[in-house]
């Protein structure tokens, strides 16, 4: 969430007012992330997130954000983004002869604007923080929203594959192999390989697919209490879907995995929190056969995809005001300790899987 395009207040203020939020009281960049510029906007109706799109266009943005109204329509915590007021029907009146009839508000995606040349949405800003250090606790809220997000997906109409999947990682590792010591040369290269021989799988081809967050890192989720000392955390907001795609279930629940149950200094798994991801995953939406078998694979495929994407960040980085990439070599840990113990990281999920 770097700022790479300046927006003028003026502009902003504009936008805003065109969706019915009333005065921009402020404008503020956000500081973190690496893809898209954000703000913060305070406006007289409350506080929202103006983002700008950097790298997706106009075409491939109404995947995103109409998945995000799709998934808030059904009661899930996602921040629905504002679309531009409808006129009333009796004020659209008939096409005149031989002109086309009003596009649906669907198709034409009044969720998408235009800001400083860009595509950009305006969606409400969530309540609630980030937990960074997060317990069993608050990945058993995690695991079992996240089932009830894949569950509530499988009616979404909208299909686009996820631009950061297996492809993009065999295009991307020949960029970043000059950048990179030749040991870690050689995981990337060995890695990439296994990726694509499980692709080709009948086992992978059995995996359950729909839309996917992709990126649901802790960053990315909002927890609340109610002002208590001995308050359970809740799940108040799940964030940024602009990595989404669809893709399979399991390889988003292994994103999550590899990061709310790992420890962060060395990459390893934590038993307790994956426990209680993984059960509370299960008691919405039970795994079938072949994401059991799979979850190890997937594991290292998740660590593999966020590897690529630091690396091509850190060493092709854009010019951006508060541009801070992130290390690459945290999910290079995350990927060795998956790839050197996959019968330990099995033995380990086993008794929960089996369950």
């Amino acid at each position: 969430m770097a700022v790479f395009t300046e927006v003028g207040f003026g502009e902003a203020d504009a936008l805003v007012q065109s969706l019915g939020l009333g005065p921009l009281r402020e404008l503020r960049g956000i500081e973190g992330g690496i893809e898209n510029t954000n703000y913060f906007a305070t406006t007289e109706s409350g506080e929202f997130v103006l983002t700008l799109f950097e790298r997706l266009s106009a075409e491939q943005l109404p995947y995103y954000l109409c998945l995000m109204k799709h998934l808030a329509d059904a009661g899930l915590p996602v921040p629905a983004p504002v679309a531009l007021p409808r006129p009333e029907p009796e004020a659209v009146g008939k096409p005149r002869k031989g002109q086309q009839p009003p596009v649906p508000a669907e198709a034409a995606c009044d969720l998408l604007h235009l800001v400083a040349g860009k595509p950009a949405a305006v969606v409400q800003k969530l309540s609630g923080r980030s937990e960074l250090a997060p317990t069993a606790t608050h990945c058993t809220e995690l695991g079992a929203m996240l089932a009830r997000m894949h569950l509530a997906g499988r009616d979404y109409p909208r299909i686009q594959p996820n631009l950061r999947g297996l492809p993009w990682w065999n295009e991307t590792v020949p960029v970043v192999l000059p950048y990179i010591e030749e040991h870690q040369a050689a995981l990337l290269r060995a890695e990439l390989a296994y990726q694509n021989h499980v692709a080709e799988s009948s086992a992978y081809a059995a995996l359950p697919r729909g839309p996917v967050h992709a990126d649901m890192f802790r960053d990315n989720v909002m927890f609340a209490t109610d002002g208590q000392a001995d308050d359970a955390p809740r799940l108040t907001g799940v964030f940024d879907f602009y990595f989404a795609g669809t893709d399979t279930w399991l390889f988003d629940l292994a994103v999550c995995l590899n990061d709310w149950a790992i420890d962060l200094p060395t990459g390893r798994h934590d038993a307790e929190r994956a426990d209680a991801l993984l059960s509370a995953y299960e008691s919405v939406r039970a795994l079938n056969a072949a994401e059991r078998a799979l979850l190890p694979a997937m594991l290292r495929a998740a660590a593999l995809r966020f590897w690529i994407s630091r690396l091509w960040d850190f060493h092709l980085p854009r010019e951006a005001s508060m541009l801070k990439p992130h290390d690459p070599t945290h999910f290079e840990r995350v990927l060795r300790d998956r790839a050197t113990h996959p019968h330990a990281m099995a033995q380990a999920l086993e008794p929960l899987l089996a369950a």
